[in-house]
C-alpha cells in the first residue's frame, strides 16, 4: 500500500474506542446514567403531582425525585471524573485537553440555562396573571439580603484567587479559596435557615399553591447548585492544598470559577424577579 492510500485511508475511517477521550462515547455508561438521573427528576415531580390526586402513592414522587438526583450526580461524578478530573490530576495535562475542559464546562453552563430558563417561564407565567395568587410571606427580609450580599463577595474572592495563582502568589490563592469555601457554606446554611422560617413560623411550604411551587422550585435548584459548586471548590481547594496549581497551570481553576461566578449572577437575577418581583403589586 502506498503512503498517499494510506494517508487517504487514515483521512476517513471511523474514530475506534481508543480515538474517543476517556469517558465519552462509546467508551463509557456514564452520559447515560447522568441521562437517565435527570429525566427521573422531572419524572418524579411528575409522580408528586400524580400523588396529590391519588392516582399514585404520595411517597412516590418525593421517592423517585431524591433517587434520580443521586443517581444524576453520581452519573455527573462519575463522567466528569473519568473523562477529566483523573487526567487533570496528575501534572501532565496538555493544552488540548484543558481547552477541551473549558468548552466543556461552556456546554454545561448552556444546559443549566435552558434548566433555570424552564422554571422561570413557570414563574412568568404565573406572575402575569392575577396577583397575588396566594398570601405570600415577607419575602425581601435581613436574611436573603445577607446571603445574596455573602454570594456576591464570595465572586470577588473567588476572582482574587484566581488572580493570585496566575501572580504564582500560592499564600493568597489558598487563602482565597478558603475564604470563599467558606462563604459558599454559609450562603448554603443561611438559605436552609431561611427555608425553615418560611415552612415553620410563615406556613409557606412547597405545597402552598402555584407561587409555593415555583419558589421552592427555583431557589432550590439553586441551592443544589451552589451545593455543587461548593463541592468543587472543594476539590480545586485540596488541590491546591498539595501544589498542584501555577501560572501556567490552573485551567481547573478556571472552570470552577466559570461555574460559580454563574451561579452568583443567577441568584442575583433570581432575587430581583423573584423575591422583589413578587412583592411589586401585591
Amino acid at each position: 500500500m502506498s503512503t498517499e492510500e494510506a494517508h487517504d485511508d487514515h483521512g476517513h475511517h471511523l474514530p475506534a474506542v481508543q480515538d474517543w477521550p476517556r469517558g465519552f462515547g462509546e467508551a463509557s455508561w456514564w452520559p447515560f446514567v447522568t441521562a437517565v438521573g435527570g429525566a427521573g427528576i422531572y419524572a418524579g415531580a411528575g409522580l408528586y403531582v400524580l400523588g396529590q390526586d391519588g392516582i399514585v402513592g404520595q411517597t412516590a414522587g418525593p421517592a423517585v425525585f431524591i433517587g434520580s438526583i443521586f443517581l444524576f450526580l453520581a452519573g455527573l461524578y462519575g463522567w466528569l471524573y473519568h473523562a477529566f478530573v483523573s487526567h487533570f490530576w496528575s501534572r501532565d495535562a496538555s493544552q488540548k485537553s484543558a481547552s477541551k475542559l473549558r468548552w466543556g464546562m461552556i456546554a454545561f453552563l448552556g444546559s443549566e440555562l435552558g434548566t433555570f430558563g424552564a422554571l422561570f417561564t413557570y414563574y412568568f407565567f404565573i406572575r402575569a396573571g392575577t396577583w397575588p395568587p396566594q398570601e405570600l410571606p415577607e419575602l425581601t427580609g435581613s436574611l436573603v439580603l445577607a446571603n445574596t450580599a455573602i454570594l456576591i463577595i464570595s465572586s470577588f474572592t473567588l476572582h482574587w484567587a484566581h488572580v493570585a495563582i496566575r501572580e504564582e502568589n500560592h499564600r493568597n490563592f489558598v487563602l482565597g479559596l478558603a475564604v470563599t469555601l467558606l462563604l459558599g457554606v454559609i450562603f448554603i446554611g443561611g438559605q436552609v435557615y431561611e427555608y425553615y422560617e418560611f415552612i415553620v413560623h410563615s406556613n409557606f411550604a412547597i405545597t402552598d399553591g402555584i407561587f409555593g411551587s415555583a419558589f421552592y422550585g427555583l431557589t432550590g435548584l439553586h441551592g443544589l447548585h451552589v451545593s455543587l459548586g461548593a463541592v468543587l471548590l472543594g476539590i480545586v481547594f485540596v488541590r491546591a492544598l498539595r501544589g498542584q496549581y501555577s501560572a501556567e497551570r490552573h485551567v481547573s481553576v478556571s472552570t470552577a470559577s466559570m461555574y460559580w461566578h454563574f451561579v452568583d449572577v443567577v441568584w442575583i437575577f433570581l432575587v430581583v424577579v423573584l423575591y422583589v418581583g413578587a412583592e411589586v403589586g401585591a
